[in-house]
């Protein structure tokens, strides 16, 4: 596979930290050294390549804002699922974890990654097909959190959320209908939620394998939310109940 592009300076940052393999780092010529200054010492401790380019030639590998900077990194791989489930059943905490059913925007991947990683979650699940897959622009979009979460590509949705369950997860779905407020969801219990596209949202045979569904109530006029929100709001409840913030 060819190499990865990724622009601006957390997203380099954090993949340099993270110790993901960088071929090579582009500097854009005139930009204030000082700007990038955490880069270009970890950088140069790490033995990086490091060129200074024009800034047409960084504008040229990304549509994105650089902000003076871009690197050429090795393709994101994904997790393996069965290693994660492993690791996950050997720590003391509650555990959960996204599947998204369907989801084709790379900045919605890239969102959800990023709160994901601020909200604790522990990996993404995506299917192979009809999918989006760990491009870029997800790179891009997750500002460096896709370095710190898991995400997993799996053939069948089905038979991992049965193996899922067998390993003491419950499966809550995202469904307007016959569902439970969000808010009521109870986080004792390790979760995996499910998340369908904006579209067709959950498949009819992942939607079957649901324990139980939750939905968010809304009461505008426009009756779905962006993929990225609905997960973003689920997330960070399962992380309030957890912490007890706000609780009396």
């Amino acid at each position: 596979m060819e190499d990865m592009v990724i622009v601006g300076r957390h997203a380099v940052k954090e993949a340099i930290i993270s110790g993901h393999t960088i071929n090579k780092i582009l500097i854009q010529d005139g930009v204030k050294k000082q700007q990038l200054n955490e880069i270009l010492k970890k950088a140069k401790s790490d033995k990086l390549i490091v060129q200074t380019v024009p800034k047409s030639k960084l504008d040229n590998l990304s549509d994105a804002p650089h902000q003076g900077v871009a690197a050429f990194v090795a393709p994101y791989e994904y997790a393996d699922f069965d290693n994660f489930i492993h690791e996950q059943q050997n720590k003391e905490k509650l555990s959960t974890v996204i599947i998204l059913d369907g989801l084709e925007d790379p900045h919605n991947l890239g969102s959800i990654i990023r709160t994901a990683d601020a909200s604790g979650v522990d990996g993404i699940i995506i299917p192979k097909r009809r999918s989006v897959a760990l491009t870029q622009t997800v790179v891009k979009a997750s500002t460096g959190a896709i370095q710190h979460v898991p995400v997993m590509r799996v053939t069948n949705l089905a038979q991992t959320i049965e193996t899922l369950k067998d390993r003491g997860y419950w499966i809550a779905g995202a469904e307007a209908d016959n569902a439970t407020d969000y808010r009521q969801l109870d986080a004792s219990m390790s979760l995996a939620i499910v998340i369908g596209s904006e579209g067709q949202g959950m498949s009819r045979l992942v939607k079957d394998k649901c324990d139980f569904y939750i939905k968010i109530p809304m009461v505008g006029h426009v009756n779905s939310l962006n993929a990225s929100v609905a997960a973003s709001l689920v997330m960070y409840e399962i992380y309030r109940k957890r912490n007890q913030i706000g609780d009396s």
